[in-house]
């Protein structure tokens, strides 16, 4: 039987409602703290909230929100301030790995709305409470960021579409952002790290046909999602003093992020073209609960 946590906390999981983001949030659950999650899928959203509210975690919440569409994400931050007055922790998990180029209601290509432009809005949109509650956020990842290949003009948009580059961009994009969020941050004691979990056992990147099948065999050597919860559960139990913040981590081990992500120049690039696709200069913040 699970002990009440004398000081459960408040951990918002996005893409929660599978995958490594529902074994994420079982595992928070298990702690005792009280878990929000956000997904796109009523169905599966209901069971994922049955099961961490089954593991432990209480006055669970569900919030449903399409993180490939803007407009959807805008509403969703909105709903999170209602039902968070304060966020203790914060964990960008979800994501897309696509198997066609898509674009979305935005005009975008999907990926590189879920892996990018998405956690870089909520990240503006949730900063009030973010600041507030000095909030730990950790991103979730993929070591395979260092295959992406930055291409301003052509990837928001999927022209230069390809079914494992995309996935791979897409993450890097995310990443270079990240050390300018934690020195955004520091002083307001925000603590923001990034971790790749491994390769795990999830439908992610699934594909039909012979590659299909060649995936799933592979897949079976591949760690559980219990397994790859792991090194995100540690990191948002982990807290760092802020001005550490703005690291990588491999699984358990911190490592130096790699060259294609570290060009500053390319970096304020990437961070001011999400904020004019984002919409953020005339974009109202949800006001303070």
């Amino acid at each position: 039987m699970t002990m009440p946590n004398e000081s459960p906390e408040t951990i918002v999981v996005t893409g929660a409602t599978r995958g490594i983001g529902r074994g994420v949030a079982r595992a928070l659950a298990a702690q005792g703290h009280r878990i929000v999650l956000t997904g796109r899928d009523p169905s599966a959203g209901a069971e994922a909230l049955a099961e961490v509210r089954a593991a432990g975690s209480p006055d669970p919440a569900l919030v449903l929100f399409d993180m490939s569409s803007l407009r959807s994400v805008r509403e969703g931050a909105q709903k999170l301030v209602e039902v968070c007055p304060r966020i203790d922790v914060f964990v960008h998990n979800a994501g897309l790995w696509p198997t066609r180029r898509e674009i979305g209601d935005d005009g975008l290509e999907r990926a590189f709305v879920v892996n990018h432009l998405a956690p870089f809005l909520l990240n503006h949109l949730l900063e009030p409470q973010l600041v507030k509650s000095r909030t730990r956020v950790v991103q979730v990842s993929a070591g395979l960021y260092i295959k992406g290949v930055v291409d301003l003009e052509r990837t928001p948009k999927g022209e230069d579409f390809h079914a494992i580059r995309t996935y791979c961009t897409t993450k890097l994009l995310g990443l270079m952002t990240m050390p300018r969020f934690a020195a955004k941050w520091a002083a307001s004691g925000v603590c923001v790290d990034a971790v790749h979990p491994g390769v795990i056992r999830t439908n992610l990147g699934d594909r039909t046909g012979a590659l299909g099948v060649l995936l799933r065999l592979v897949k079976r050597l591949w760690r559980t999602v219990d397994q790859g919860a792991e090194p995100v559960v540690r990191l948002v139990n982990e807290r760092p003093e802020p001005a550490k913040a703005g690291r990588y981590f491999h699984e358990l081990v911190e490592q130096p992020l790699a060259p294609v992500a570290t060009n500053a120049e390319v970096a304020s690039r990437v961070w001011d073209q999400a904020v004019a696709l984002a919409g953020l200069e005339s974009t109202q913040r949800p006001a303070s609960a």
